[in-house]
């Protein structure tokens, strides 16, 4: 289906960033997956070829340039000629964000021109052992000093843990109150920040995925990000973006392995025949094709409303939990058309269906997904019979 959102300029964008991922990184990805994780490096190309950050007001090196469909063009050319595990987008429009929404003049003239170049590389450290979609339950604490914060605690599966230079975390800093909280950035090097190990994931082998430990980190007072005790709420304002960040990926992964798979079918020859001339696959294929395509109607609708500052929560959460599940379907489905060749590493489709997994758990499962959606049709448990 010929989507309509995209103009003259997009396209000649997206033209750049192909010829970017192929060219720069695409040779290295085989090695980033065995190493289990991507060069610094391929952050700073990005950066010399204006790709990271690309909202950041020029005085920081950035273009200025808000509308969100250059990052879904940059997404969806990653998954199809770079790499899933190279994560740009976290970097640029999940975390980049916060600082650039809630920092002070001082702060954003500290860190921005460094994350814009990809010299500064940016994570955000939300879940912990015993708190993952429950955010209210974190229990990293920032006891305040005066001229500086105490932090204690600890994170885990923080993705760009390894390589991040300035991790924003989220601290209870009121524990008289569940959603007392606020965010702190803490930089490399600061004395009792350490790292733990790079987990190994089921798929994704190329991102860095780390915990984290703050053992008495002191936090200088101007460090702190946005409003003391308003970190909670500062969190909610994001999850929108977050989400459909999240249902462009999955998307992007299912149609690229769509693609992929219409290859092999049609090379792959049994009883005499090209695989593609069977019945069961011409209809398997043609079902995906249905969902790819009414799945991406709605995600593009998204993205013109989140450039208008429009898209709600609920529109989100549903994108987010429908794109999740049609690259689960479109994955697996996939692989099956593969045969055995499916299951084989070398081929990309196996490595497109462990990277899936993950998109039903992180940003927010896919029960909090349906409890977002359920509440917003009127069906909250907590005012049943009021």
């Amino acid at each position: 289906m010929k989507r309509l959102i995209f103009e003259e300029e997009h396209e000649m964008f997206r033209d750049s960033v192909r010829s970017f991922f192929i060219n720069e990184i695409q040779p290295h990805r085989e090695r980033w997956r065995e190493q289990g994780i991507v060069d610094r490096e391929a952050f700073q190309r990005a950066g010399e070829q204006g790709l990271l950050m690309m909202w950041a007001d020029e005085k920081y090196g950035g273009a200025g340039v808000a509308d969100f469909r250059y990052e879904q063009i940059l997404m969806e050319e990653n998954s199809r000629h770079g790499d899933n595990g190279f994560f740009l987008w976290l970097h640029s429009r999940l975390v980049g964000p916060y600082i650039g929404e809630l920092a002070t003049e001082e702060q954003k003239d500290r860190w921005l021109p460094g994350c814009v170049t990809g010299e500064h590389i940016l994570a955000v450290a939300i879940t912990e052992p015993g708190a993952g979609s429950d955010v209210a339950g974190i229990r990293t604490r920032a006891e305040d000093k005066g001229d500086h914060f105490l932090l204690n605690g600890s994170k885990t599966y923080i993705s760009n843990g390894i390589n991040a230079d300035l991790v924003v975390v989220v601290a209870r800093t009121d524990p008289e109150k569940r959603h007392g909280m606020s965010l702190f950035v803490v930089e490399e090097g600061m004395d009792g920040f350490e790292r733990g190990r790079n987990l190994g994931k089921m798929g994704l082998k190329s991102q860095d995925t780390a915990e984290l430990f703050f053992n008495n980190v002191k936090v200088p007072r101007e460090n702190l990000l946005g409003e003391l005790h308003r970190g909670f709420y500062s969190l909610m304002h994001f999850l929108a973006e977050e989400r459909l960040i999240g249902a462009v990926g999955y998307l992007a992964n299912a149609e690229a392995a769509f693609e992929e798979t219409m290859e092999y079918i049609t090379d792959r020859h049994a009883f005499g025949q090209p695989i593609a001339n069977f019945q069961n696959t011409r209809f398997t294929m043609a079902d995906m094709r249905m969902q790819l395509d009414v799945a991406q109607a709605f995600v593009d609708q998204c993205v013109m409303q989140h450039n208008d500052g429009k898209l709600s929560a609920e529109d989100a959460a549903k994108a987010k939990l429908h794109c999740s599940e049609v690259e689960a379907k479109v994955v697996d489905d996939c692989v099956q058309l593969h045969g055995g060749a499916g299951y084989m590493d070398e081929y990309a489709v196996s490595r497109r269906y462990a990277d899936a997994r993950v998109s039903r758990i992180y940003a927010g499962s896919s029960e909090i997904m349906r409890e977002i959606i359920a509440r917003s049709i009127g069906l909250d448990p907590r005012k049943a019979g009021s």
